[in-house]
């Protein structure tokens, strides 16, 4: 716990002072009281439980002077919040090697299941889009709070051939940021434009100055992408991660699937897919995010929970003098309430 105005600490050196000042006031009381014919009937009536009580209620009201004077030091804490982020992008992977079985019934449904599984978790507030790649990519939804329509893009997607990561999470970028006309031509060399997968963007529209920012600055957004394989065309999904981390924006990676590779067979012909770990842990690793592995549906289900409760509330550090601001008034209540009701008077 940190305090800041640390300055007002030194104001606690009174407790010790007001303890001694009781003590001082008890024993002076005691001097100045009556002569009885018998102390031992004043004794007995009092008991020993009585002569607790007495201290009892100046207790509680000096506990109640120490919460003041912390709430005026204005402590802070580390607590966990509900998270700022408002919008997360779903990239998903739908490459061929998505229909191997490994992962039952198949990666393709058991990743379906779990992003599904997943937006029902997540708070209504939340607006979700969704991102599906595989040679090329594009958005299957924009970001919306609407659930059932999320559920719809996500039950259509196809399966098509090669894998393009850093196309995936330019994508996301330029959904997430539509003004800074992020377009995969422009990376490219116009190449994408001709293969139909770049951002449309207004050239009217004027264009947003772009200021990079510290990796992982951006608590508005996230971006989680899932694949099976590495990356065969696209963009470098490393030089993708750079700009996702200079807008501040953490990009989760989930892998699935083998590590040291499979041959799957489809109707006649073969492919070998291998999960390229490396490259998902480095891109996590740049946008300050983290990377997951899945072998298995559970597997799979455990890292979208465990995703959900990181994207929607975060550890921060908070001011929280207001909370012994409330102690200090309910030690101070409650002394007073003690005191009117074991000797009919306020301390």
């Amino acid at each position: 716990m940190h305090f800041l105005w640390p300055e007002f600490l030194w104001l606690l050196l009174a407790a010790p002072l007001l303890v001694v000042l009781y003590v001082w006031l008890l024993r002076r009381k005691k001097k100045l009281a009556l002569r009885y014919a018998s102390l031992s009937i004043v004794k007995e009536a009092m008991g020993p439980g009585q002569t607790v009580r007495r201290h009892v209620p100046p207790a509680l009201l000096l506990l109640a002077l120490v919460a003041m004077l912390l709430a005026a030091a204005r402590p802070t804490a580390v607590v966990t919040l509900p998270s700022n982020q408002q919008t997360i992008i779903l990239a998903m992977d739908v490459s061929g090697s998505m229909r191997a079985a490994d992962v039952q019934p198949n990666r393709l449904v058991a990743a379906q299941n779990a992003a599904k599984a997943f937006l029902a978790e997540l708070p209504r507030h939340v607006k979700v889009g969704i991102v599906a790649f595989a040679g090329s990519a594009q958005v299957a939804q924009l970001p919306t709070v609407n659930r059932e329509d999320l559920v719809t893009a996500i039950d259509r997607f196809q399966l098509q051939r090669a894998t393009a990561t850093g196309n995936a999470i330019v994508i996301s970028l330029a959904t997430l940021f539509p003004d800074q006309g992020i377009e995969l031509a422009a990376l490219q060399g116009g190449r994408e434009r001709q293969r139909g997968f770049a951002i449309d963007t207004d050239p009217t529209k004027e264009k947003k100055p772009f200021t990079p920012v510290a990796p992982g600055s951006y608590n508005s957004a996230a971006i989680i992408m899932l694949t099976d394989g590495q990356r065969t065309t696209g963009v470098d999904p490393l030089d993708a991660a750079k700009m996702a981390a200079e807008r501040g924006v953490r990009v989760y990676t989930v892998g699935i699937g083998t590590v040291d590779g499979e041959t799957i067979g489809f109707e006649g012909w073969s492919m070998r897919v291998r999960l390229d770990e490396e490259t998902l842990k480095a891109i996590a690793q740049k946008t300050d995010a983290e990377y997951f592995y899945a072998g298995s549906a559970h597997d799979l289900q455990k890292v979208y929970q465990a995703l959900s409760s990181k994207l929607t509330v975060e550890k921060k550090e908070t001011e929280i003098s207001a909370l012994f601001a409330l102690a200090a008034a309910g030690l101070a209540l409650l002394s007073g309430a003690l005191s009117l009701l074991w000797f009919n008077r306020i301390l």
